[in-house]
């Protein structure tokens, strides 16, 4: 693959497709590190090596470079995360896995829920999909149907980051590293059990 240089001599590929690759990797890091409001244009470009115009030729502006992020993240989420005949406790796990091995799709999710309300499309839908598959299995008789779907799915979804998003004074009373092997496994196994038991049809 040819390659040409930018002003500071940075190699840069010519393949759409992978200047739209670095531009996602690039901004995924930034929004993760500064919310979409400390988000700077400037420095997505910067860690992408490309030029900022790519990024309006390619997206828009900033609220769809933000939109097409959280689209992948979804979809990486999806594929990392099954969430097949609405087995809550497997999800509960996997998704905690999931976010303590990505730290920045954790603080991306954070920045998300502080400072944007208005949903997208893929999120909408994946949540829908979620609920319909949680009351899907209430109706088959295989998960507790005494608490409405999306309240169960709800409430199962803050439960995989509890120990993540903890405040800090609470991750100091485990009087040990809040994030040691130890610490997250043993939080693991509560989590599962925990889920298991609000999940489990009476």
């Amino acid at each position: 693959m040819t390659a040409a240089t930018d002003s500071n001599k940075t190699f840069r590929p010519r393949n759409p497709e992978a200047t739209k690759e670095l531009l996602l990797t690039a901004a995924t890091e930034e929004f993760s590190e500064y919310g979409f409001a400390g988000a700077r244009i400037d420095r997505i470009s910067e860690r992408a090596h490309t030029n900022k115009r790519m990024i309006y030729a390619y997206f828009g502006d900033k609220d769809g470079l933000f939109d097409a992020v959280l689209r992948r993240q979804i979809a990486r989420l999806g594929e990392a995360v099954p969430f097949e005949e609405g087995d809550l406790t497997a999800f509960a796990a996997a998704r905690f896995d999931y976010m303590l091995t990505n730290p920045a799709a954790r603080r991306l999710a954070g920045w998300r829920a502080f400072e944007r309300s208005r949903p997208t499309a893929a999120e909408s839908e994946s949540y829908r999909v979620n609920v319909e598959a949680v009351a899907a299995a209430q109706r088959a008789g295989k998960v507790n149907d005494s608490i409405p779907a999306i309240d169960l799915f709800a409430i199962v979804l803050r439960m995989t980051e509890s120990w993540l998003s903890a405040p800090p004074a609470l991750h100091a009373a485990a009087d040990t590293d809040p994030m040691t092997p130890d610490r997250t496994d043993e939080h693991r196994a509560a989590l599962v059990e925990a889920v298991r038991r609000i999940t489990e049809p009476a």
